[in-house]
């Protein structure tokens, strides 16, 4: 099986929306009652924290890139 990158970004929004759609199925259920308006916050809050978890992987990332390409990154070469 091939690699692939580690997405933390996509991730904890995964969790946030799992959880969500928990919270969701147990309210339809009957095993619960949580207000609708609670379930805006959690899915809004989790697509925040997967933005910005996003966006700290790929400061770090291109960080680490700029390190291991010789001459720095954003060099014009030819090669």
């Amino acid at each position: 099986m091939l690699r692939h990158e580690f997405q933390p970004g996509k991730l904890v929004s995964g969790v946030f929306l799992t959880g969500a759609g928990v919270v969701y199925a147990g309210d339809a259920a009957g095993a619960w009652h949580v207000p609708s308006f609670l379930l805006v916050p959690m899915v809004v809050g989790g697509l925040c924290l997967g933005g910005a978890a996003a966006v700290v992987n790929r400061a770090v990332r291109k960080g680490r890139d700029a390190r291991r390409t010789p001459g720095g990154a954003g060099t014009g070469g030819t090669g």
